[in-house]
């Protein structure tokens, strides 16, 4: 003997309208989960299938005092269904309107653009074009380095660098000369750890910078060049 099949969740929801159609009553939760049986539902799920009929608006609730009630009339749900009906109406309209409006973009878009000869030629130039294009492109990325804006940033950026280190220099004299006042006594010990740290006798400030005009770098630097 085969097991016999449940309802499905929309057999039930039809089950549960049923109730409320014949009786055209309201109803507690409780009540509904003592008659869903009778039409094949069980009551553990007549709580989740009442709630998809409120989610889908095919049924109404509504609090009064400290109780649920639920309800649901034929007239209510042919109503709701109506509005249902009507907005996928339109919304189909409306979905033909744009694909007529694409359909009239396409068509547009694909005049002047039928495979012919001079459009195969036309397509062939454009390709020889962008080829040429690419290969000066990475030319001037060769020269890169030679054009004045960089040059002239990296001019700044050594002048920085140069007045850094100059100051750092002033620093460091400024550093041994107070180590020699306050530590006369640790002279030998004091110039060991200068040696070690590089700080030589030939330690010095910076060579000012010589003058160079931006203009003439780039032409210096392509003497050079291949």
């Amino acid at each position: 003997m085969s097991k016999k099949r449940g309802l499905s969740l929309e057999e039930k929801r039809e089950k549960i309208l049923q109730i409320f159609y014949d009786s055209q009553d309201f109803f507690l939760l409780k009540e509904l989960e003592k008659l869903g049986p009778k039409k094949g539902v069980i009551s553990q799920s007549v709580k989740d299938v009442v709630q998809s009929l409120v989610d889908d608006d095919l049924a109404s609730k509504d609090k009064i005092g400290t109780s649920v009630y639920f309800w649901s009339l034929p007239s209510c749900a042919g109503n709701q269904m109506r509005t249902v009906c009507r907005k996928l109406d339109s919304d189909l309209q409306s979905s033909k309107k744009r694909h007529a409006e694409l359909v009239d973009q396409c068509d547009a878009l694909k005049k002047g653009r039928e495979e012919s000869d001079e459009r195969e030629e036309a397509l062939a130039e454009l390709k020889t074009i962008e080829m040429k294009y690419n290969e000066l492109k990475e030319e001037m990325e060769k020269y890169a380095d030679n054009d004045p804006a960089a040059v002239q940033a990296m001019k700044e950026a050594i002048e920085v660098a140069h007045v850094a280190a100059n100051r750092w220099t002033d620093n460091i004299f400024t550093l041994r000369q107070w180590c020699s006042n306050n530590f006369p006594q640790a002279k030998e010990q004091l110039e060991n750890m200068y040696q070690e740290a590089g700080i030589t006798d030939e330690f010095d400030y910076l060579e000012p910078l010589p003058v160079i005009s931006v203009d003439a770098v780039p032409d210096q630097m392509l003497e050079g060049a291949p």
